[in-house]
């Protein structure tokens, strides 16, 4: 018998065997018929194929509002720095012993503990949950889309045999990730549901892969660093890794420049189960309730559409259905204007490895129009959830992308409704901050947070999150 580890522990030994001198070295190689005793795995998570898709038709919820307790304030307070924080010299010199050698002094779960993947406290088990409903829905989506449109209507979009079978293949990823995040939760983890999705053609079905997964992806690094459990964290980290390698697929599939900026952007969970939760249709009585806050919906009225050979000419409603995230719509673009299939250079928005458009999506100084709901909104699983918002009025636009936080003023222009205009603000030089596709949300103060801790914005959070199509 042998194991996982001690294979590992030999064939890490292989380099310093092979580098040994050996003038008259033999090698003996296993007979042609010889193959090895499969390794035994663990069993994937039960997963169905969902039947139903579409809005919620049931009965009224009996349990409505995100899971709660008693309060201990009205939100988080604002606090100086640990004292300790700048206190090490960082010099490039070691200033305590090692515990063993080669190994420098400091870093967490680095003391021999064993590691315990599970949840240690409520934060953990409640941000785990949302990743895991974000797992089930990929997997649904991944395989609704290969079942519902045909063969030919993903050829006319330009995506092969090949490309079908990697939408497979990142499905059958969802599926470890759901049982990873499953095991680590317990018998209390949330279960596959039933969905809706704003898609009416391939086209659609891909910029909405590349939205989903924009925020899903965003979701996990808000909260990855800030959990009570590392050894969790270390696991999701190398879960949501290959999540972000889908996003950047479906976005060369949508024919836009596959990776546009310099960091990725990380969101709070209640952002995440905001933009998540109206695609979720319906979920077994017995679903594990989420803490986290569902806002107002928030929607870009011209966001700009990457069917068009010039997105600056996006008129208003151009994307499928009325949601924060919701999906290019191909259909009203007159054929004049489409990018699919154009045989000009800097015009062609077909899938590839990497297009560079001659017009860009945005720019900065665009006016951008929203509009946005009032809280009050049933939402979410068996429209369970209500939003709600703890803010004033509105009167900040919050740009949030990369690194930065970056807010403009809103225009009223009627009753929930107002524009503002796209700022000119970068990361670092030569690296616009407002890029790729990020996040807009309506704010009643412009406090000052970094990506450490953007979830104290919560509390001042109007309306939104929604996504913006910016490049």
């Amino acid at each position: 018998m042998y194991t996982v580890s001690s294979v590992a522990a030999i064939l890490a030994l292989a380099p310093a065997i092979l580098a040994a001198p050996a003038p008259q070295a033999a090698v003996t190689s296993a007979p042609a018929s010889y193959v090895p005793a499969p390794v035994p795995a663990p069993s994937d998570v039960a997963v169905t194929n969902v039947t139903s898709h579409g809005p919620y038709t049931g009965p009224a919820p009996t349990t409505t509002g995100a899971l709660t307790t008693t309060f201990l304030a009205a939100s988080i307070p604002a606090l100086p720095p640990n004292p300790t924080a700048t206190t090490y010299p960082s010099d490039g010199m070691l200033h305590d012993p090692e515990p063993a050698p080669y190994t420098p002094a400091g870093g967490l779960g680095t003391n021999g503990t064993e590691p315990i993947y599970n949840a240690k406290s409520d934060f953990d088990f409640e941000s785990l949950a949302v990743a895991l409903y974000q797992e089930w829905i990929e997997l649904d989506l991944f395989h609704w889309g290969l079942a519902t449109f045909s063969v030919e209507d993903f050829e006319a979009a330009g995506l092969t045999a090949t490309d079908r079978s990697l939408i497979e293949f990142m499905a059958d990823q969802e599926v470890g990730h759901a049982t990873l995040l499953t095991n680590i939760l317990g018998a209390a983890a949330p279960v596959q549901c039933t969905y809706n999705y704003p898609v009416n053609s391939v086209r659609e079905f891909v910029d909405f892969n590349q939205k989903l997964t924009r925020f899903g992806e965003s979701g996990v690094y808000g909260f990855l660093n800030h959990l009570d459990s590392r050894e969790a964290g270390q696991l999701l980290l190398q879960s949501i890794s290959t999540e972000a390698r889908q996003q950047m697929i479906f976005r060369q599939f949508d024919g836009l420049f596959p990776m546009p900026v310099w960091f990725e952007v990380g969101i709070p969970q209640s952002w995440a189960w905001t933009l998540l939760a109206p695609y979720i249709s319906s979920c077994p009585a017995n679903q594990t309730r989420l803490a986290w806050q569902n806002f107002p919906a928030l929607y870009v009225e011209n966001n700009p559409n990457p069917a068009r050979i010039n997105a600056n000419r996006t008129g208003f409603g151009e994307t499928v259905g009325n949601s924060s995230s919701a999906p290019l719509n191909e259909a009203v673009v007159p054929l004049a204007d489409t990018c699919l299939n154009n045989t000009v250079v800097g015009e062609d928005c077909s899938p590839a490895i990497s297009q560079n458009r001659s017009e860009p999506l945005s720019f900065p100084g665009r006016q951008v129009f929203f509009s946005w709901e009032e809280p009050g909104k049933l939402v979410g699983p068996n429209n369970s959830y209500v939003t709600t918002t703890m803010a004033g009025a509105p009167v900040y636009v919050a740009w949030v992308s990369q690194l930065n936080l970056t807010y403009t003023d809103l225009t009223l222009t009627g009753p929930n409704a107002g524009y503002t205009f796209q700022p000119n603000s970068s990361t670092f030089a030569n690296d616009p901050a407002v890029n790729g596709t990020m996040f807009v949300a309506l704010t009643s103060q412009n406090i000052t947070l970094t990506p450490f801790n953007l979830s104290m914005i919560n509390p001042f959070v109007v309306a939104g999150p929604a996504l913006y199509q910016a490049g």
